[in-house]
């Protein structure tokens, strides 16, 4: 089963463009992620920049419209994920568990759905998903 833990720094919603963590922080980051990878059940990870210099589309409408960061609505966003692959929803809550974070930050484990997980006639509309996943590397 392969699970994606979402890190949610609050605050980050209003970080300033560049900002970096503090390289303690990112010292004991890395140990997690090796323990991960050492484990074998780290499939991939990624830290992302703050919201002030991203974008969102949205569709009012049908039609899309593009927004600049920062999002004044929004209370919480996502700072970066680790993918990993558990035996269940139970080994991935303990894996996050171990994380160094701050009390100011949130994971949020989040299931991936396979093909298997939907009825026929969604598995039908889906066709050459995997093909396509597998062109992607996964």
């Amino acid at each position: 089963m392969r699970f994606m833990m979402l890190m949610i720094p609050k605050g980050y919603e209003k970080a300033a463009p560049g900002t970096a963590p503090d390289a303690k922080a990112v010292e004991a980051m890395m140990k997690y992620n090796e323990s991960l990878q050492k484990a074998g059940v780290l499939l991939a990870l990624d830290g992302l920049h703050p919201p002030s210099v991203g974008a969102r589309v949205s569709f009012p409408g049908g039609k899309p419209k593009v927004t600049d960061g920062p999002f004044t609505e929004a209370k919480e966003v996502i700072g970066g994920y680790w993918m990993i692959e558990v035996n269940s929803k139970a080994e991935a809550v303990e894996w996050a568990k171990r994380c160094p974070a701050g009390e100011n930050e949130v994971i949020e484990i989040r299931q991936v759905q396979e093909m298997s997980d939907f009825p026929a006639d969604v598995q039908k509309a889906a066709a050459g998903f995997a093909e396509m996943q597998k062109g992607l590397g996964h």
